[in-house]
């Protein structure tokens, strides 16, 4: 709907930084039009503290002083002809997307358990045999034991913890389910007791 006499943003020219508002940028176009550098280089030195003043966060950054002469070059499309205080060839590097992360490649043999509890077998199959070996194969068989209760629907059996660690470790590793114990795993749908304060006699 177009009403003669009002102007909406929607109809404007779309802002580059518009965290600065349409006044900053009014402002910007203003001293590219300044006939002599000096007016300019001053009239710019006042858009920055606007500027700060208008995004107050900014100062946490330990360079916010470049960062603010970088966006101001930004705005005014590289035409504002002033001795600019900072270098501010670099300046469009903010707007470059980094490089997307490359996923892992590596396969994990039971997903249920995770990446981790794999490099921990890995460990584990040329670890010697000793304290060490035997407090790591605790803490890992009790981490499997909460993965399978949170990703294997429920199943937190003891006899599939020994059997997935014997097979993740070739062999190496064999829980004797008649010696070792588990840390007791809470259900997930265990209620919580309620602490019981003790009455002082």
């Amino acid at each position: 709907m177009d009403i003669q006499g009002l102007d909406y943003n929607t109809q404007r020219q779309a802002l580059l930084l518009p965290e600065y508002g349409r006044e900053i940028q009014k402002m910007v176009e203003c001293a590219i039009a300044l006939p002599t550098k000096e007016e300019r280089l001053q009239c710019a030195r006042t858009i920055v503290k606007q500027m700060e003043n208008k995004v107050p966060q900014i100062r946490e950054n330990v360079n916010y002083k470049q960062t603010l002469w970088d966006h101001l070059y930004l705005m005014s499309h590289k035409q504002l002809d002033i001795d600019w205080p900072y270098d501010v060839s670099q300046a469009e590097k903010i707007h470059t997307k980094p490089q997307p992360m490359q996923l892992p490649q590596t396969q994990i043999r039971l997903r249920h358990y995770g990446r981790l509890v794999q490099e921990l077998m890995e460990k584990l199959k040329t670890m010697p045999e000793g304290p060490e070996r035997d407090e790591l194969t605790r803490l890992t068989a009790n981490q499997m034991k909460r993965d399978l209760m949170q990703w294997g629907h429920g199943s937190i059996d003891d006899e599939k913890v020994a059997d997935d660690m014997a097979r993740m470790t070739d062999g190496a590793v064999q829980l004797d389910l008649n010696n070792f114990r588990f840390d007791r795993t809470p259900l997930a749908n265990e209620p919580m007791l309620p602490k019981r304060n003790k009455k002082k006699k």
